[in-house]
């Protein structure tokens, strides 16, 4: 944007592919530093922004470097690593020593130049995590240098945007907060298709593996009695037939207990009804289906046995077409993931192409077409999918429209799709932000004008 009428200065950290940039500076304001460490993604932001990130952050090393180098400015904004804090991670926090320490780097910049606003973005776990205490720890560290707090969280689908990816957000002012509030919730129902785009040429192919089990699981919504009523628990088909036990006792129980036979003899089936008997121990496991055969499970907990049961029971009440689908379509074949289902459009027309799907180690999730599920950076392979009904065929949604649910999509992205999508993954969505943000920086001005060129290029830590 031309920066002649710009209110306020502000700096950019773990920058990414920019969502806070494009907020913050759609508000009136003008980065005047920026910190990201990933090469690629540091060089597409100067391209993107004209603006040179710093290279490594943990390279403002000291109160007097962070002075030095990093730009008096009025507004912080930081979506800090997020992976030791997430359920997909190992949950470290702030004893991973790579990334969960970070935070105190945010902090020590806020320390040394105390700008009257910040905005920190996380997932959404952050909140929970070690029960509280990584929450209320950002909390006072914040508030012992001044600021007034508070903490939300978010998804864009809530203000229009159709996708669902609920982040935790942490505002603070040394001004205080009393008339902030909070965006209001959006009351109409969002649209994918406003995300999608004509002509797609599709470059990256879904995975024959992958097709075949969405064409097993919409061959099992075919084949559902139209009277019946779609589970809303998860199906795992490798209960079907399965009686391995599972209230008072687990199978890694009985290995333990019965380290010679295990679950011989028990007149017991494992998977898809595989009879156990004969087998030896090292045989059995390979017919316990993974969330049941993990050393050390000696008990379930109830939502995993109550899972077990409702599938049993289906199961049970519905042979008649089950067992020819099993029999066409040998899901055992197919790796875990592709095992399980997850129906999450109640009382739509049970049409596989009409929706939006996205592999997960939880199965198959079948989302309505409202909106997208979350974009994730960890992998690749949870890419939603477009029915063919939705996308014209069957197709990953591509980096361009993901963009677009990211708010960011008239920015250059990464070049290789793989790439593409973990950046996207690892953004914030910058019309989320904006609105969190603007009744943050209203009012909030820099105390002299600016002196630096309209187009500046920081180059410093440019090689740090």
């Amino acid at each position: 944007m031309d920066h002649e009428g710009t209110t306020f200065r502000f700096v950019d950290l773990f920058a990414g592919l920019g969502g806070f940039h494009k907020a913050l500076d759609g508000l009136g304001g003008r980065a005047v530093f920026a910190a990201e460490w990933e090469p690629k993604l540091n060089a597409l932001y100067e391209r993107n922004y004209r603006l040179r990130p710093w290279a490594d952050i943990n390279a403002l090393d000291s109160d007097s470097t962070i002075a030095r180098e990093v730009p008096d400015h009025e507004v912080l904004a930081a979506g800090f690593p997020c992976q030791p804090f997430s359920k997909a991670g190992d949950q470290l926090g702030f004893t991973d020593t790579s990334q969960g320490s970070l935070f105190f780097k945010v902090h020590q910049i806020l320390k040394v130049k105390k700008p009257p606003r910040l905005i920190l973005e996380n997932v959404p776990n952050i909140l929970r995590h070690d029960k509280g205490r990584t929450e209320q720890t950002i909390k006072t560290k914040l508030e012992d240098l001044g600021y007034d707090v508070r903490v939300g969280h978010f998804s864009p689908h809530e203000l229009g945007i159709p996708q669902v990816r609920d982040r935790a957000y942490f505002i603070g002012s040394l001004d205080g907060l009393d008339g902030y509030e909070w965006p209001g919730k959006h009351p109409d129902p969002t649209d994918i298709a406003d995300c999608l785009l004509a002509d797609v040429e599709v470059t990256r192919p879904i995975p024959e593996l992958t097709l075949r089990a969405i064409d097993m699981w919409g061959d099992f919504l075919s084949r559902t009695p139209a009277e019946l009523k779609m589970p809303s628990f998860p199906i795992w088909s490798m209960e079907f037939g399965a009686t391995y036990p599972y209230e008072d006792d687990t199978p890694p129980a009985v290995w333990e207990r019965r380290p010679r036979w295990g679950l011989r003899n028990m007149d017991v089936r494992g998977s898809f009804g595989v009879d156990l008997d004969g087998m030896t121990i090292s045989e059995q496991r390979l017919h316990i289906p993974s969330h049941a055969g993990r050393d050390g499970d000696l008990e379930f907990p109830r939502w995993k046995r109550t899972f077990i049961r409702q599938n049993r029971e289906f199961y049970l009440q519905n042979r008649s077409w089950i067992d020819p689908w099993l029999l066409k379509w040998r899901p055992q074949e197919l790796a875990s993931s592709f095992q399980k289902l997850e129906w999450n459009a109640q009382g739509e027309k049970r049409d596989i192409d009409n929706f939006v799907l996205q592999v997960r180690a939880s199965g198959i999730r079948v989302k309505r077409p409202t909106t997208a599920p979350s974009l994730i950076a960890f992998t690749q392979t949870q890419v939603p999918i477009l029915g063919a009904n939705l996308g014209g065929q069957r197709r990953y949604m591509t980096p361009a429209e993901c963009a677009k649910l990211q708010s960011i999509d008239d920015i250059e992205l990464p070049a290789y799709d793989l790439d593409a999508y973990k950046a996207l993954g690892n953004a914030v969505n910058a019309k989320v932000v904006a609105a969190i943000a603007k009744p943050l920086v209203d009012g909030v001005h820099e105390p002299t004008a600016f002196d630096a060129p309209a187009n500046p290029l920081h180059t410093l830590g440019a090689t740090a």
